[in-house]
């Protein structure tokens, strides 16, 4: 009976284990190749949905002006995903600075590079090793595009920007400024 329990033990420890493969092997992998000594790009927080980019270049941003700055690696989106450059918190408060839209596919093997547009009224230096901008990698859907001579109406219409509440927030604040007066 003791020999049955150990092999049931070991089954149920190989399905564990063969559990736990199959579920890394989900998670997609994102290969990077240095081409600097910076540190690989990282997730600060386990919550974290973008990984940090990090400058391999000093540069300096007059008023308005806008560069791109090297990051110092290559990478290789995963099939099936992109990346998207998104602006960091601190810069944007601390500096000013935005990143540029930046969108990476999988085929693309350059050395990822982040624009970054100054948008103070002050010169700005970012040095090297700065985190400038995070990259979010986003599965993707492609589709087929199909020329249509009508499309189905909806309920939004046309109604563009601000069309979602927008005026009716206006309009409760104009009243509630009438309220207090």
């Amino acid at each position: 009976m003791a020999k049955k329990r150990g092999k049931a033990k070991k089954r149920k420890a190989s399905k564990t284990a063969k559990k736990s493969t199959r579920e890394k092997e989900k998670i997609p992998v994102l290969e990077v190749k240095r081409l600097t000594n910076l540190p690989l790009p990282e997730y600060v927080f386990d919550t974290d949905v973008g990984f940090d980019l990090r400058a391999a270049e000093t540069i300096t941003l007059a008023p308005y002006e806008q560069k791109p700055v090297r990051t110092g690696i290559v990478i290789k989106i995963p099939e099936g995903h992109v990346g998207l450059i998104r602006d960091r918190a601190g810069i944007i408060t601390k500096l000013g600075v935005h990143t540029a839209a930046g969108t990476f596919d999988p085929g693309y093997r350059g050395e990822v590079s982040v624009v970054l547009v100054n948008l103070s009224e002050k010169t700005v230096t970012v040095e090297a090793g700065m985190r400038i901008a995070q990259m979010i990698i986003l599965p993707v859907t492609r589709v087929r595009i199909k020329e249509v001579s009508e499309l189905e109406p909806s309920e939004r219409h046309d109604r563009g920007f601000g069309s979602t509440g927008l005026k009716e927030i206006i309009k409760l604040e104009k009243e509630l400024n009438n309220l207090r007066k």
